[in-house]
């Protein structure tokens, strides 16, 4: 049986991540409060910013504003930064 958490993106019990996604204090904060499911979906998002942003992951700049935008990602805010094509899965109509 897989371990859950209190995922603070969906505010209920899902399935946990089964390791810290970074080192340190963030890492640990992430593992005991974002579900594996909505690290999934980070991911996709994150994937898709650096390519239609073209950030480079060596500046320094680019990592704050990622780092930034998973902040709001996780919190469920209103002013993510926008990715050509992509609708959050929340606002996706049944066809």
């Amino acid at each position: 049986m897989s371990h859950t958490i209190f995922c603070k993106k969906y505010q209920q019990e899902l399935e946990a991540l089964i390791l810290p996604p970074f080192p340190g204090k963030k890492g640990q904060e992430i593992l005991n409060s974002v579900s594996k499911q909505a690290w999934q979906e980070w991911m996709k998002y994150q994937t898709m910013l650096i390519n239609e942003k073209h950030l480079n992951m060596m500046s320094p700049e680019s990592r704050a504003f990622l780092s930034a935008e998973m902040d709001k990602f996780f919190a469920n805010a209103d002013d993510l930064e926008p990715v050509a094509g992509y609708t959050p899965p929340e606002n996706v109509k049944d066809q």
